[in-house]
């Protein structure tokens, strides 16, 4: 039994999240984190929201409440629609909370010991009307790459490009509107990233199993340009870390507070202390998936996310990391995405474009979304969500291959031999080629679940929900129950080994229907397929079951014409 630590990308507070969020982070974690458990390993999953820097005071501001009751009930929602997508956390805590808090100001004071802070005196833009600094999400203005007229003081939103806020084209205060704005001196601490260059660039060549993409942008980041560059972890805001050495005062830096991106990725250790608190733990339960001196050596560590947090994660956290000079455990392996655009454009929460959380599960049920997103997972490239597409590859790879096959074997079992697992015949050279088949095929579904390729591991489930619909239709029980009828049972007997099969292995995409189809079988017996052949003889002849209803329904062309123009607009 390995133990697994995975951490999926935290989510801004900043309102709830669309499907591509979904996809490039949280869902592709969970598939992972329950295939890890259905093979018997000890699994770590956690995750948190992000609920520090101006996103969250925007979001706040425009919905007029104080930031930390706004930060206190967004957590809250996102946490029930992550449970209605069966994100199965073993804790989804803040980066608000007070252990994080302590844990950010711990590193903070660690790396100023060994050196790898310095204070930087820096011109920043000063609003006059708000009387505040103003980070750099709080500047809006035009972007001079693209022209795009609401661009952000650190990121072009439209065409990604990074940004200072001096580059903006006609600057203005996020805040008030404000125009009058003045360039004035502040002083901030910033992460000598630089200084720790060679050993995180040593330790990126050492992790030579990491996907491309992962590898590709951390490299860019190394020596594009001018290389890996010292980074502000420090911010004029009031919402936040407060700035702290440890348990010390840190002269100067009274009225600031961290800045988001060095707290955020803390936050995945003390989300795993949350984790501890919560369930009456002690710190030696947490710290043994942490700290190395406590065993965490032999914790295989995971990360996913989007392509835009591969810098934080191949650089700046591992910086903090490794300036602390304590035995904290670094990533093994991080699992990154491309971008899911949609129906011809962007996924854009800021803009409200797509479709949301919140509403897909208000028109269909978790599984229907995880299957299709999991199988169009945008690994390689970008991939694109069309209601077409969607209905198509629900209908088909749901309906008419695992549902159809389910719902043909008990029925038919159900009207010639009763609602009982039949015991008649024996399996003839057709069942021991399935078998066979189903071997083979488990294994290269297993492999690529382990090497987390997520649409071919998609691609080899639905090849073997595929051989069991071939299997049924060449042998044909209903056809053969005429003249042979304890052959038929036999057929039928292995059919409904083969659903309970089926239940367990794609239990990781499909939690919900696994659940109910397991149900309907009337059995608590979740052990992974090794042998097939004694899996497909787990239910013994006179095991009662029930025959489920319809597993999944079709979608109907009213039904994705209306959806495709409900949400053809912006999210208000």
């Amino acid at each position: 039994m390995a133990r697994i630590l995975i951490t999926s990308a935290i989510p801004y507070i900043n309102g709830i999240k669309h499907l591509g969020n979904l996809v490039g982070s949280q869902l592709p974690a969970d598939l992972y984190a329950r295939y890890m458990r259905g093979r018997g390993h000890e699994v770590m999953f956690i995750c948190a929201t992000d609920e520090h820097g101006t996103p969250a005071e925007l979001a706040a501001a425009k919905a007029g409440k104080p930031v930390e009751v706004y930060c206190t009930e967004m957590h809250e929602i996102q946490k029930d629609i992550a449970a209605g997508f069966r994100l199965s956390f073993d804790h989804f805590g803040r980066s608000s909370s007070a252990r994080n808090h302590k844990l950010t100001q711990h590193f903070a004071g660690r790396l100023a010991d060994n050196g790898f802070i310095e204070e930087v005196s820096e011109r920043q833009v000063f609003s006059v009307a708000d009387n505040r600094f103003l980070p750099d999400r709080y500047i809006e203005g035009t972007c001079p790459n693209c022209g795009y007229d609401k661009a952000r003081g650190d990121q072009c939103e439209n065409c990604t490009k990074q940004l200072d806020p001096t580059d903006l084209i006609n600057p203005r205060s996020a805040i008030s509107g404000s125009t009058d704005l003045e360039v004035r001196e502040t002083k901030h601490l910033y992460l000598r990233q630089r200084a720790l260059k060679d050993e995180i660039e040593a330790w990126i060549d050492s992790k030579t199993d990491w996907p491309v993409l992962t590898t590709s942008i951390a490299k860019k980041w190394l020596h594009d340009g001018d290389g890996l560059q010292d980074r502000g972890i420090t911010r004029d805001l009031h919402w936040g870390v407060p700035v702290r050495k440890g348990d010390a005062p840190w002269p100067g830096m009274e009225s600031k507070v961290f800045y988001v991106w060095f707290d955020a990725p803390i936050e995945y250790i003390a989300c795993t202390a949350e984790w501890a608190d919560a369930n009456g733990k002690t710190d030696a339960d947490w710290e043994r998936w942490w700290r190395t001196d406590k065993g965490a050596d032999d914790v295989r560590y995971v990360q996913f996310m989007g392509k835009d947090n591969v810098p934080f994660h191949t650089l700046s956290f591992p910086a903090t990391i490794m300036g602390s000079r304590e035995p904290w455990k670094l990533v093994d392996y991080i699992k990154s995405f491309n971008y899911l655009n949609y129906d011809g454009g962007q996924f854009s929460t800021s803009q409200g474009r797509g479709v949301f959380m919140d509403q897909a599960l208000s028109i269909l049920p978790a599984d229907y979304w995880r299957w299709w997103l999991l199988s169009h997972a945008p690994e390689n490239s970008d991939s694109e969500f069309t209601w077409e597409n969607f209905q198509a590859s629900v209908n088909k790879d749901l309906a008419d291959v695992l549902g159809n096959l389910i719902s043909r074997v008990t029925k038919f079992c159900r009207a010639k031999f009763g609602e009982t697992v039949p015991e008649g015949g024996t399996l003839g050279e057709r069942e021991q080629a399935l078998i066979a088949e189903l071997q083979e095929r488990l294994a290269a579904y297993e492999a690529c679940m382990e090497a987390m390729e997520i649409r071919k591991a998609a691609t080899e489930l639905r090849a073997i929900w595929v051989a069991g619909n071939e299997y049924l239709q060449s042998a044909a029980p209903w056809t053969v129950v005429k003249t042979e009828p304890e052959r038929a049972q036999a057929m039928i007997r292995l059919s409904l080994n083969l659903i309970r099969l089926y239940a367990v292995i794609s239990r990781p995409f499909i939690p919900d229907a696994a659940a109910s189809t397991m149900a309907s079988l009337n059995c608590d017996d979740w052990t992974w397929p090794g042998d097939v052949a004694a899996a497909l003889s787990v239910l013994p002849a006179g095991h009662a079951f029930t025959t489920p209803e319809v597993l999944f329904r079709k979608i109907t062309d009213e039904e994705r014409v209306d959806w495709q123009t409900r949400f053809a607009g912006v999210r208000t």
